[in-house]
C-alpha cells in the first residue's frame, strides 16, 4: 500500500548501496521522494543506505535488481510504485568500469557485460520510466538523469585501461540528449550529469592525483552530485532538458 504521506512520488535510483548513488537516494530522500534504493549484490550496503534515510524520517526501500535484465527492472519498477507512489523520477547510476586493461587485452564477453550494465541498462530502466511517466501512457510527466562522466572526453592524463568505460559514458551523454527530444513532448525531462573525479571507492591514487589538478585543486564529494541531481529533477529546472551538467571542478 502507498503511504498516506506518499509527498512527491517514488524516485528510482539503481546502484545506489554505496558512493555517488548512496548519496543521491539520501539527498532525494530528505527532499521528500520516496527512494528505491537499488542495488545488484551489495544488500548489506543497501540496506544501510535504507536504515539511514529512514533514521531521519524518509521513506526509502532497498530492492535488488540487476539493470542489465529486463525481467528484474520490469519488477522493480512495480515495486517502487506500489510501494512509494507515481514515479517522479528515474536516476540512472549503476555502472561498472570492468578490466582495467588495454583495449588489445580485453576479452570479448567481458566487454559485453560493460555494454550490458553501462548502456543496455541504462536504456532499458529508461524504457519503464517512460512507461510509467510519460503523458502518452497515461503518467504525468518526470524526470530522467543518467550518470555520464569527464571520462566520456577522454582527456590527456587519464590513466590506461579505461577505453571501454570511456565510450559507455560518451554513450550516455548521447543517449540523455536523444531521449530528451524524443519524449519532451510527454512531459518528461532527460539530463545526464559527468562528474570528474569524486571521493569513492572507485577513485584510484591514480585518478585522485588527477582530480588535484583541477583548477578547484581537489576532487570531488558525492553529495556534490547529488546536489545537482537534485536539482535536475526538482520544479526549478522545469526548463533544463536535453543538457549534461559537468560537475568536475573546472577540468
Amino acid at each position: 500500500m502507498v503511504s498516506a504521506t506518499a509527498g512527491k512520488g517514488a524516485v528510482i535510483v539503481t546502484g545506489a548501496s554505496r558512493g555517488i548513488g548512496a548519496a543521491i537516494a539520501e539527498r532525494l530522500a530528505g527532499d521528500g521522494y520516496g527512494v528505491i534504493v537499488n542495488y545488484a549484490a551489495d544488500a548489506e550496503g543497501a540496506e544501510s543506505v535504507v536504515s539511514a534515510i529512514n533514521a531521519k524520517g524518509g521513506r526509502a526501500t532497498a530492492v535488488r535488481a540487476d539493470v542489465a535484465s529486463e525481467d528484474d527492472v520490469e519488477a522493480m519498477f512495480d515495486r517502487a510504485q506500489k510501494e512509494m507512489g507515481p514515479l517522479t523520477a528515474l536516476v540512472n547510476n549503476a555502472g561498472a568500469f570492468g578490466d582495467q586493461a588495454r583495449i588489445d587485452e580485453r576479452a570479448p564477453d567481458e566487454l559485453a557485460r560493460l555494454m550490458q550494465v553501462n548502456i543496455v541498462g541504462p536504456m532499458v530502466c529508461a524504457k519503464h520510466a517512460v512507461r510509467a511517466m510519460s503523458t502518452a501512457h497515461g503518467g504525468k510527466g518526470g524526470s530522467i538523469v543518467t550518470m555520464a562522466s569527464m571520462a566520456a572526453k577522454a582527456p590527456p592524463g587519464l590513466p590506461d585501461g579505461g577505453v571501454p568505460y570511456e565510450a559507455t559514458k560518451g554513450a550516455m551523454v548521447a543517449f540523455a540528449r536523444g531521449l530528451s527530444n524524443e519524449v519532451a513532448a510527454e512531459g518528461i525531462r532527460s539530463n545526464s550529469v559527468s562528474p570528474g573525479v569524486i571521493d569513492t571507492e572507485m577513485a584510484s591514487p591514480a585518478l585522485r592525483e588527477i582530480g588535484k589538478q583541477s583548477p578547484l585543486g581537489r576532487v570531488g564529494r558525492p553529495d556534490e552530485i547529488a546536489a545537482a541531481v537534485s536539482w535536475l529533477i526538482s520544479p526549478e529546472a522545469s526548463y533544463v532538458t536535453g543538457s549534461d551538467i559537468a560537475v568536475s571542478g573546472g577540468r
